[in-house]
């Protein structure tokens, strides 16, 4: 059966994004397109209350060009919604007609209540929210929707006036900005913030943000720390990091933001004012931890588009984070029987160790992920099969892991064969002291068990780990020749020792003793 493939376009104050993806039979998805122009339909709207004749061809001829990318791609359904700057202009219906004769295009107006729902969507479909409280936020050029939830149900949808480039053409005209506008600026964000929440704040366990202003704000920082992933999707950040990026930004000029390391120079004239609503939406609400979501409302439209035609359930059921290691390893059609089986063999020599060099459960389940996905670099070729794995998880979408989890996840699986981790090897040494350490140990955890089940039928049936100080012995459970086994396990066990500190001693248990038959 073909698949069906569908297109969402969001037509924002800021940019135009459109999406393109492929509908699985088992309710997921795959992208095959993701566009964006930066075309600020909402120019000038503030002042005069009308789209621009400039901005508007701008608009008309990256949604013509989107069209036409679609097309290309068998697309047959498409969701197509405007926000706040269509919506706000006196004009927005002449030009969503417009919209309509230049390219066949309907678009929806949206409210700003909707456009909260949508990203909230997309913030359930990415993230575990485990019955704790969050606030999901999405802030385009106009507005800011803001989402209170318990778990995954939504308790308070609430669509505000703090959009980066409303905001900007209202505060921040002068160049340098001057710290007048920045106090006036913040004291707004505060006060608009009180009137939509009066009562008693919600304690959060943490914000989850998506919009161009979330997703700079993590590249600005991810490069300031020297930082390389595949992706930004689920990055970590501290309200302590927000705080000092708006300092350095509000010394900056509008020339020199435009060079500044992960900023693109398009929002250069607009990011100030994005980071002050979210350093104030992090104050507000004494939130510390916030969440970054690349996909934001365009994915909401998909998940709504892919519910309207049929092609998922309609109550779905709540991802784990095995759950997209095992996805990804299935696209990628690794040894299941092999795999697993390293990983119980993994899972007891970490066992032995966690508890004398504090590794807990997210370490545990960092060792799982990269085992299961150790060979999937067989998938493109069995030389360097295990850099092919790097490079193939950097780049996945593994569901539940921050950027930083997915790069060690990608490490910890590279380090299964061949050379040991080297000064020369770059994407190693970018990392932390710390996560080097956690590689170096996971790896030789990795390493040994691979080498435990060599000949890939499983023979080594179980581990019988002793730990003191200088050592760690394992007694091997199984029966019959298993030379090649424990070969394989002590030639890969140099960087576990190294890692440990700990010799590594293979036993395997001797054969009861034949009994004199009695005549």
């Amino acid at each position: 059966m073909k698949k069906k493939r569908l297109a969402a376009i969001d037509i924002g104050t800021n940019s135009i994004r459109s999406i393109v993806v492929e509908a699985n039979p088992d309710g997921t998805f795959r992208v095959l397109d993701d566009e964006k122009s930066t075309v600020r339909l909402g120019d000038g709207l503030h002042r005069t209350g009308m789209l621009s004749p400039h901005a508007q061809r701008r608009a008309l001829e990256a949604l013509a060009r989107f069209c036409k990318i679609n097309a290309g791609y068998g697309v047959k359904i498409t969701e197509a919604i405007a926000t706040s700057a269509v919506r706000k202009a006196a004009n927005g219906a002449d030009f969503i007609r417009e919209v309509k004769r230049v390219t066949g295009l309907t678009v929806s107006v949206i409210t700003g209540e909707e456009e909260a729902e949508l990203a909230a969507l997309s913030a359930f479909n990415n993230f575990h929210m485990n019955g704790s409280r969050h606030l999901l936020a999405d802030l385009g050029g106009g507005s800011l929707e803001l989402v209170t939830s318990v778990g995954r149900h939504p308790d308070n949808v609430v669509s505000l006036e703090l959009g980066a480039v409303y905001l900007t053409e209202t505060f921040l005209s002068d160049d340098p900005i001057k710290e007048g506008a920045l106090r006036k600026l913040r004291r707004h964000i505060r006060g608009t913030l009180r009137l939509a929440f009066p009562g008693e704040r919600p304690v959060l366990n943490s914000v989850i943000g998506s919009g161009g202003t979330f997703t700079t704000i993590a590249a600005m920082i991810a490069a300031s720390r020297e930082e390389a992933f595949g992706s930004l999707h689920g990055y970590e950040l501290l309200h302590a990091d927000v705080v000092h990026l708006q300092a350095m930004l509000t010394r900056t000029t509008l020339s020199e933001r435009r060079n500044l390391p992960g900023l693109n120079p398009d929002r250069a004239d607009i990011i100030v004012a994005g980071v002050a609503v979210v350093e104030a939406l992090l104050d507000f609400f004494n939130g510390n931890l916030l969440k970054v979501n690349e996909r934001g409302i365009r994915e909401g439209l998909i998940l709504r588009a892919l519910q309207r035609n049929g092609c998922v359930r309609n109550e779905p059921k709540q991802r784990s984070w095995k759950d997209g290691v095992l996805e990804f390893a299935a696209s990628c059609h690794y040894d299941a029987e092999h795999s697993h089986h390293v990983a119980k063999l993994a899972d007891q020599i970490f066992m032995a160790v966690a508890g004398s060099h504090d590794l807990g459960e997210r370490e545990r389940q960092l060792l799982e992920a990269a085992t299961i996905l150790h060979d999937i670099g067989y998938f493109i070729n069995y030389t360097g099969h295990h850099k092919h794995s790097y490079h193939l998880i950097r780049h996945a979408e593994l569901f539940g892991f921050t950027p930083r989890e997915r790069e060690l996840v990608a490490q910890i699986a590279r380090y299964h064969r061949k050379s040991l981790p080297r000064a020369k090897h770059l994407e190693y040494q970018r990392l932390a002291k710390s996560d080097r350490l956690l590689v170096a140990r996971l790896g030789g955890i990795l390493r040994l068990a691979d080498g435990l089940d060599r000949r890939r039928n499983s023979l080594i049936t179980g581990l019988e780990p002793t730990l003191n100080a200088s050592r760690l012995t394992l007694r091997v459970q199984g029966e019959g020749d298993l030379s090649v086994e424990l070969f394989a396990a002590r030639a890969k066990g140099e960087l576990f020792e190294q890692a440990f500190g700990r010799h590594l001693v293979l036993e395997q248990p001797s054969p009861p003793p034949e009994t004199e038959q009695t005549p």
